[in-house]
């Protein structure tokens, strides 16, 4: 079967021109008219034509085990796989240039070369600093500096008293404002989601709090996570630390940015198409996008879920795998973190690249602009240097799987939203008036229709991946981790929000793969295009196998060198 991934040609919209396209579209007689050719446009109209006899997975459909009782370990996080993560991991051999890591961090600590009141007092500065400049960093949404101090100050306490919970007591993280943090409200990017502060943590700031972590903020987002450039007309957009005049990438815009610019090793994000991976590449970090369920969503807004994963954003490998130590595991709350196997942590002391089978599309791997292809390409014959095995394969019906994902993402989000969609969708970016406008004309036979190709594409990926229900030709499959490096931030979409399809195409080309599957994807730069803007490239692994693509990640690093970002900040 050929290689057919149907060309989005629709006309860029910005300025005043989405505004009118916005009002003509939210119209009964002349939304009606437009809404034909924006369906004709994304393929939906194509899509409804489609052939599938297939039933419906509502959710990914991955392997299970039984029953998991959590206990009190899984609330506050898995203490021994972090503890063994730790001592098959020292804070030797980071990439040049990545800045510290969580284990930078805990051993300034110990010697006394620093402590977390001193690097509280940095972040805050540093916040100060990155809010101020002409134009703005756009890193955070709020950010409470009494209570950053304050948790610094408990974290100083328990290392003076011999008494700190884990590496990361006292390490800086920041929390994506799509998840609650007590104190702070959740406005998932809005002007008027999140009137009164959250009462309590989601289950996963709720690890990170209980392991010593510094809360240090709430970070910016695309608004409602529709979007994946990180223009937001509200709070301003996030910047790319590596080039402020470039975009990050979204939804987990700030939470990148925020790490690529030295203020914490780890931040939280959440992907419901690419929100995790998409800033990571852009901004030259790492991201994991966990299987599905594999992180609890407890407390996490409810936006599209049966896509969305919670996940680490981390300057390195190795801080991703210890922010994913104490956030993965069961969560008696959420039902979809129970029957699966634990979390592993093994692989990173050994050859994690001997051997490995990585299944690679010539035609979807090389459907990006040529210096991303180029520098992926690359990347793999580094790999093979190192034992991995590069495996052609054929991927089927990637469209089908492209519009199946845009169905249910936009419908998802249409219906979760749909009680403010009357009275508040004048208080939205022009953007997201424009995909919720979209959502709002697929109908329910639509969405059934997606989850029938769900069961489809899925099909397809098992047969590919080793460890999932069989003995598939291939342990990960790579590509790009975007279609295009960091765009530029255009003036004219700074109040409205950006509608440029064929952009939004390219930048998420590679991404909603694994949020339709549930498969665990993880991205890890790897060059530079002519601008110094970073590269990622892509592996979508098994269920449950993130640390498999963590080791990998890892023992990839050294073979790619890094670059010190524009904006960067030295906390130790």
């Amino acid at each position: 079967m050929s290689y057919h991934v149907r060309p989005v040609t629709s006309p860029r919209l910005a300025g005043a021109k989405l505004r009118l396209a916005v009002g003509l579209l939210e119209g009964r007689v002349s939304g009606a008219l437009l809404a034909k050719g924006l369906l004709r446009d994304t393929g939906i109209e194509e899509f409804r034509a489609y052939g599938l006899t297939e039933a419906c997975s509502v959710a990914p459909p991955l392997p299970r085990v039984g029953s998991i009782d959590p206990g009190p370990a899984g609330r506050a996080g898995s203490a021994a796989a972090l503890d063994a993560l730790c001592r098959e991991a020292s804070a030797d051999g980071r990439p040049g240039e990545a800045g510290p890591g969580v284990l930078d961090y805990a051993k300034a600590y110990r010697d006394g070369t620093s402590d977390p009141e001193q690097v509280a007092e940095k972040v805050l500065a540093a916040s100060e600093d990155a809010a101020g400049r002409d134009p703005a960093m756009g890193l955070f949404i709020a950010q409470d500096g009494e209570d950053v101090r304050r948790q610094a100050v408990e974290s100083a306490d328990r290392h003076r008293l011999g008494e700190a919970l884990g590496v990361f007591d006292g390490v800086p993280v920041a929390v994506k404002d799509e998840l609650d943090q007590s104190g702070y409200p959740t406005t998932v990017g809005t002007r008027f989601l999140g009137a009164e502060p959250a009462t309590a943590d989601a289950e996963v700031v709720a690890r990170l709090r209980a392991a010593g972590a510094v809360l240090i903020g709430k970070t910016n987002m695309h608004e409602i996570g529709i979007g994946v450039t990180g223009l937001n007309p509200h709070y301003g957009p996030a910047r790319n630390p590596c080039d402020p005049s470039r975009a990050t990438g979204g939804s987990s815009s700030g939470s990148a940015a925020a790490v690529a610019a030295g203020l914490c090793p780890v931040a939280v994000g959440a992907d419901g198409g690419g929100s995790i991976r998409i800033p990571s590449s852009l901004c030259g970090v790492v991201g994991l996008k966990p299987t599905f369920g594999r992180v609890s969503e407890t407390g996490a807004a409810p936006l599209c879920w049966s896509v969305a994963h919670v996940g680490p954003i981390g300057a390195t490998a190795r801080d991703v795998a210890l922010a994913y130590a104490v956030m993965a595991g069961p969560d008696s709350r959420d039902p979809n973190t129970l029957g699966q196997p634990s979390p592993r942590f093994d692989g990173f002391g050994g050859e994690a690249l001997a051997g490995l089978r990585v299944g690679v599309y010539r035609p979807w791997f090389e459907d990006a602009d040529p210096s991303v292809v180029q520098h992926c390409a690359s990347a793999l014959e580094r790999l093979e240097a190192s034992g991995a095995v590069v495996v052609d394969v054929e991927i089927p019906e990637l469209e089908l799987l492209r519009v199946a994902h845009l169905v249910t993402i936009v419908s998802e989000m249409f219906s979760a939203l749909q009680a403010f969609y009357g009275s508040q969708r004048g208080r939205y970016g022009h953007d997201v008036r424009l995909s919720l406008a979209l959502g709002k004309r697929l109908t329910a036979a639509d969405y059934v229709h997606a989850q029938r190709a769900r069961t489809r594409v899925c099909g397809h990926f098992r047969a590919l991946l080793g460890g999932w229900g069989g003995d598939g030709p291939v342990d990960v499959i790579a590509t790009p981790g975007t279609g295009c490096v960091a765009p530029p931030l255009r003036s004219d979409a700074l109040r409205t929000g950006d509608a440029d399809m064929p952009l939004l195409d390219r930048i998420m080309r590679f991404a909603p793969a694994a949020n339709l599957t549930g498969l665990p994807a993880i991205v890890f730069p790897v060059g530079y295009d002519e601008g110094q803007l970073p590269v990622a490239l892509q592996l979508i692994g098994a269920p449950w196998d993130e640390h498999r693509l963590l080791a990998i990640a890892q023992a990839a690093e050294p073979l790619f060198s890094r670059r010190r970002p524009t904006v960067r900040y030295e906390l130790l």
